[in-house]
């Protein structure tokens, strides 16, 4: 059992200088043949590298870091959804979180001229008119599918974890004929967004979009935090949870804000990224065990590697063309997802 903990500590802590390797090799490589050298290298040693210092701290910077941050909290809130449901494939798409930002996307992408064109004025057309409005369309969009799922499933003080995943299949399959249908009536440069959107890329992180993420992610940060140890609790049943003094109806809002505020703003700003959420915690969870106060911080940090080396694989097989980094995880996640359910299904066949 010591030998076994010991393991687990040397996973964790081999976690974070894999990361800032990780990060490293991601940085100095890409289309442009820039390498991080040009950091140090002064004018005289290097004509562009001015320029080159702009690629790395302005492009390959942002992208980065925005991937590490999304990768982090998809792992993580697919963990939390995993302790809610106690079902190792549970996904943060259940609550309604990724279906919702998709619909107000879609709308935006498709309609959004439309409405400006209907008067809008002023700050709401500034707004509009900017790089800003589909992001935060699907922000709003997450939140809002949120809230509908919560209150749906919620019926004398009491919510039914069933009926959240109930309910959540059903508007996922609501929302994605909605975008259908905006998709059949979209133009072609609508029609390309919401491709390239549904795809998810890192192309367009700016500095100024991971400030405006931070704020959203450090408040799931501090939920998630407190929900270690009642998460724990959770997997011995709600009855059990409850004799133990932990308030478990607030626990599944804590649960479901925090999935909210670390999936909405991310799936908005980078698009739909699948398998992530899924794949990392269960991997996690085959080393460190069932315990959150490991699975947690070791999906964070997995899921931040795991998702920058896709988007390097994704930005070098292909170059200077830049695959959508929904592909790379498709591709890759889809081999590891067959093998969770076969080892779900042989382990529910022996028990």
């Amino acid at each position: 059992m010591i030998m076994a903990r010991r393991h687990v500590v040397l996973f964790l802590c081999a976690l974070l200088p894999l990361l800032i390797l990780v990060m490293a090799v991601s940085l100095n490589v890409g289309a442009t043949g820039v390498h991080l050298t040009a950091l140090w290298q002064s004018g005289a040693e290097q004509t562009d590298s001015f320029a080159d210092r702009v690629v790395l701290t302005q492009i390959r910077g942002p992208r980065v870091v925005m991937a590490g941050l999304t990768g982090a909290a998809l792992a993580v809130a697919g963990a939390i959804m995993q302790g809610l449901f106690r079902n190792p494939l549970a996904d943060p798409g259940l609550i309604g979180v990724s279906s919702g930002a998709a619909l107000a996307t879609a709308c935006m992408i498709v309609l959004g001229g439309t409405w400006l064109n209907l008067g809008a004025g002023g700050l709401q057309a500034e707004i509009m008119s900017t790089a800003w409005a589909v992001p935060v369309a699907g922000m709003l969009g997450s939140f809002v599918a949120a809230c509908l799922l919560y209150m749906f499933a919620t019926r004398g003080g009491a919510t039914s974890v069933s009926m959240i995943l109930l309910a959540g299949v059903a508007f996922s399959a609501f929302s994605g004929a909605l975008t259908g249908i905006l998709i059949f009536r979209a133009n072609d440069t609508a029609l390309r967004d919401l491709t390239f959107w549904t795809m998810g890329s890192f192309a367009g992180a700016t500095w100024s979009r991971i400030g405006l993420l931070c704020p959203f992610l450090l408040v799931a940060t501090w939920v998630t935090v407190r929900l270690a140890l009642p998460l724990n609790a959770l997997l011995l049943g709600e009855s059990d949870a409850r004799l133990m003094g932990y308030p478990v109806e607030r626990i599944k809002r804590l649960a479901m804000f925090s999935v909210a505020c670390a999936v909405g703003p991310t799936v908005s700003f980078v698009g739909a990224i699948g398998f992530v959420g899924v794949v990392v915690p269960h991997l996690v969870r085959l080393v460190t065990g069932p315990d959150h106060r490991l699975v947690l911080p070791g999906s964070a940090l997995l899921g931040a590697i795991l998702l920058i080396a896709a988007d390097t694989l994704a930005r070098i097989i292909a170059m200077p063309a830049d695959v959508p980094v929904g592909i790379v995880t498709a591709v890759l996640g889809t081999p590891l997802f067959v093998w969770l359910l076969t080892r779900t299904h042989d382990r529910e066949r022996l028990a």
